[in-house]
């Protein structure tokens, strides 16, 4: 639609406006009426966003530009609305709308905390337009105009939005600043004795320490440390992120091994609790083992423990043969990175997803090995007989993946420390930085807000109001309100596995809809009050961020284990075009309020609204409900990982329908037209010694648009089973038949 022009004079509209305010408008409350308000226009060159805008002239910032010659104007129809961002909670005594002639007749004023749940401080169907000051009580970081009905055919048009209060709200800390304590730094000028010995201190403290509140960073300066006669060999545990400090993986050299093993228990050792602990851009050249450990790295670890940017130069097992066994281990993620000298030893591992890693061998695989991007891969060979006996690898390789943007990561060079955030990749292949430096671009540490378990959620909101980004140490933080991000480009980075714990039933972080913005390497932990979400990214699926998108990296979210906790849906996307690179949602199986259907409540994990969303590594489990529920079109998902809640205390207690046992731990509702999936599991262990049914796995749309590639079903343990793999197609998996149960595509 052509926008239509309705310019005045501003000073001839204003005159008038302000003579039909002070004559005609009997109720509203003058500046003097309102003098314990401030003078100072809160929403003065704020951040402002539009539920639609008549034309590029008439954007939501010129309402807050201070200028009655400028303008915001909707499209001609009902609702719309207006919101700006204070930079900070508020206390809000006066709100003044000038309204051009298109003005609302029946709107609300409202305040949010949050920008997603919304509390109406004025409220009116019989607007006059002209210009309006309203006397209000309330508070918020956003306020907007929300408008249902209009005085004219047009739209909703204000020449100013103008919003007082009495206070001045949080002024931005400063940023940069100390790392903390828990964050360790190891120079090659060290002694090698001094290095080794805390780093056996912390390795002790943490490997068994699951569900513990210590976190740590080790960070390795660049340079070498050990050799091959003196090797450096050390053990990571839980929480704990190792890394090098410098821009590529070759500044840093380890000659020896960074190992993770077995935990034993009762006599039988396994990896499949080996979470929360990564290994970062360094070179790892393997030497110093002896006995069965000789010639080996051994990084036997399952969800949430990613190893990226890492050149191994020496043979690597993902699983662990000598402490104990059987060493089962179950998921793991490997990014952008380099082996030579040797083969990766997958063994044990029943899933696996490696991308954009240029390998040198890779032995086997046991139900759900994924490949994309990764030059040496082994070829495509998943069938329906794959993990049988006699059957060929169950090996999902793509040569390239389609959009990537690797995890911004912290360096060192002679201004101090930096972060530098890599660029998006299309249709890419091997190692960023595998003819070069990777791309992209390296902000200052002075550009974040260092953030300190002790820093309240006001100091945090207003350091990202000032556009800070924001660097989380180690430690566990207890969330009162919601950290809102509006502004684009902002890097949201945790190191040593920072986890954010919300207080009182708040949204832990919600983020606009904005381009760019990155969440790296944190927890999201449930509180014990329940919470509609613990982040929630976007708010409008239409707007398109494909030439910069919102990305997710590292970013786990938990429901119990640590904590009993309650969350309706850890993890909501409703930015289209946003990437998921290796994400972990876990309603607990063990630990505080796991194996209990009544506590650690949540019925579903992930809800994907937004458009053209990609996901690498993405595993939900144990949800009560449809598990994950991807409603956006023109989707990708490289790996699936999921096991069913075990604890089901009845099929009465778990139905979809009145027809339909169980929840799908992947649906698609029919509107969708467009999917694709590949290398997608299931999984099921039904422990209560009921007879629970899983009809289906996955729930898709039976349209051609919709595809799933390379699909299995498992079962593990327990009674019952699952019925069908997608929509009542694939062998059932029970006591009788443990599977996998394979469906090479679908439809």
């Amino acid at each position: 639609m052509t926008p239509v022009s309705r310019t005045r004079p501003a000073a001839l509209v204003a005159a008038f406006a302000l003579l039909v305010a002070g004559l005609l408008i009997p109720g509203l409350a003058s500046r003097a009426d309102a003098a314990t308000c401030g003078t100072t226009n809160l929403a003065l060159t704020k951040p402002a966003t539009a539920s639609s805008t008549e034309g590029a002239a008439y954007a939501a910032s010129a309402a807050v530009d201070g200028s009655t010659g400028t303008r915001w104007s909707s499209q001609f129809s009902d609702p719309q609305w207006i919101q700006v961002d204070l930079g900070s909670t508020q206390s809000i005594c006066q709100v003044v709308l000038n309204w051009e002639t298109a003005s609302g007749k029946a709107f609300q004023i409202q305040t949010s905390n949050d920008a997603l749940n919304w509390t109406s401080v004025y409220s009116t169907t019989a607007g006059p337009g002209g210009t309006q000051t309203l006397a209000v009580s309330g508070s918020g970081r956003y306020i907007r105009m929300y408008g249902t009905a209009r005085n004219t055919g047009y739209g909703y048009s204000l020449w100013e939005f103008a919003v007082y209060g009495a206070g001045t709200g949080t002024p931005p800390p400063p940023t940069g600043g100390s790392l903390g304590s828990n964050v360790i730094v190891f120079s090659p000028t060290m002694a090698q004795s001094a290095i080794q010995s805390q780093l056996n201190a912390i390795s002790d403290q943490q490997v068994s320490n699951e569900f513990g509140t210590a976190r740590y960073a080790l960070l390795f300066q660049p340079g070498t440390y050990g050799s091959a006669a003196n090797p450096l060999i050390f053990t990571v545990g839980f929480y704990t992120a190792v890394a090098g400090l410098g821009q590529n993986p070759g500044d840093v050299v380890i000659n020896g091994t960074v190992d993770a093993y077995n935990q034993c228990s009762g006599g039988t050792c396994n990896a499949t609790t080996n979470f929360w602990r990564s290994l970062t851009n360094l070179t790892v050249n393997v030497t110093g083992m002896t006995g069965c450990q000789a010639g080996n790295d051994f990084w036997a670890v399952s969800q949430a423990a990613p190893m990226r940017r890492v050149h191994f130069n020496g043979n690597v097992s993902l699983m662990d043969y000598c402490v104990g066994g059987p060493g089962y281990a179950s998921g793991g993620f490997i990014a952008d990175s380099q082996f030579t000298g040797g083969t990766v030893t997958n063994g044990s591992q029943q899933q696996y997803i490696t991308r954009d890693t240029a390998l040198d061998g890779w032995s086997n695989g046991v139900w759900n090995q994924v490949f994309c991007g990764d030059p040496g891969a082994p070829a495509q060979s998943f069938a329906a007989n794959s993990g049988q006996t006699g059957g060929p690898p169950p090996y999902t390789t793509l040569g390239t993946c389609p959009v990537t943007k690797e995890a911004p990561y912290l360096y060192q060079d002679s201004s101090g420390y930096r972060v530098f955030v890599p660029s998006k990749r299309t249709n890419s292949s091997g190692p960023s930085w595998a003819n070069g430096a990777t791309a992209g671009s390296s902000l200052a540490l002075n550009t974040f807000y260092v953030v300190q378990p002790s820093s309240s959620v006001d100091t945090i909101n207003a350091a990202l109001a000032a556009g800070d980004n924001l660097l989380f140490t180690p430690g566990v933080y207890q969330i009162n309100k919601t950290i809102t991000v509006t502004k684009p480009d902002t890097q949201i980075i945790g190191l040593g596995f920072a986890t954010l714990v919300p207080t009182a039933g708040n949204v832990t972080m919600s983020v606009a809809d904005a381009n760019g913005v990155t969440v790296s390497g944190l927890i999201f932990d449930a509180g014990t009050t329940s919470s509609p979400s613990l982040l929630h990214v976007g708010t409008t699926p239409g707007t398109n961020h494909s030439a910069d998108p919102v990305s997710l990296d590292d970013v786990f979210f938990r429901v119990g284990g640590a904590t009993t906790g309650t969350v309706a849906t850890p993890l909501i996307v409703d930015s289209s075009d946003t990437l998921l690179d290796d994400i972990w949602i876990w309603r607990a199986d063990h630990g505080a309020g796991g194996g209990s259907w009544t506590s650690d409540q949540s019925p579903t994990g992930l809800i994907v609204n937004g458009n053209r969303v990609t996901a690498y590594g993405l595993a939900v489990e144990h949800f009560q409900a449809n598990e994950t529920v991807w409603n956006g079109q023109q989707g990708t998902v490289i790996f699936f990982q999921n096991e069913n809640p075990y604890e089901v205390p009845s099929q009465a207690a778990w139905m979809a329908g009145s027809t339909q046992k169980g929840f799908p731990s992947f649906y698609i509702p029919n509107s969708v037209t467009s999917f694709q999936g590949y290398g997608m599991g299931s999984y099921s262990y039904f422990s209560q010694g009921v007879d629970i049914h899983n009809a289906m796995a996955f729930q898709v749309p039976n349209t051609p648009g919709v595809a799933l590639h390379d699909l299995l079903t498992v079962f593990l343990n327990g009674s019952g089973g699952i019925d069908t793999v997608v929509n009542g197609t694939g062998t059932a998996v029970n006591s009788g038949n443990g599977g996998p149960s394979n469906v090479v595509s679908y439809p």
